[in-house]
């Protein structure tokens, strides 16, 4: 049965899912904190929710883009914190190979709802 930390990191995975099906920017944005950290797939630290729209609104325009999270494990950490990993399998255009990176999340209770504080992906190719 699941725990309280995994149905929150379900919850906020399915509202990610749904909005970068559609490259909603600011739908995406609301899921984090005004306070959020985003190292997403460049090297640029993006900073709060506007940094997190602009990073999104930076996205190529694909046509059909959708991702899929597996291995997925989720750590409450104390009543207002949960650590998430997992894998992000993202399938951005027809024929394009599927892209696949870690991904991990730091989620936490801001002003009664549950937000993204920290966002970093990096590659599964091991760099050393």
């Amino acid at each position: 049965m699941p725990d309280e930390s995994d149905e929150i990191v379900s919850a906020i995975i399915a509202r990610w899912s749904a909005g970068f099906s559609r490259l909603d920017a600011n739908a995406l944005s609301a899921l984090y904190s005004k306070s959020a950290f985003f190292f997403g797939s460049n090297p640029t630290l993006y900073r709060g929710r506007n940094g997190v729209k602009a990073y999104f609104d930076g996205l190529p325009r694909w046509h059909a883009p959708r991702v899929q999270f597996s291995d997925v494990r989720a750590e409450r950490v104390n009543a207002d914190l949960v650590n998430m990993a997992g894998i992000a399998s993202f399938v951005l255009d027809g024929d394009a190979p599927s892209l696949a990176v870690k991904i991990t999340w730091v989620i936490a209770r801001e002003d009664g709802d549950w937000k993204i504080v920290c966002h970093h992906v990096s590659s599964q190719t091991p760099l050393i």
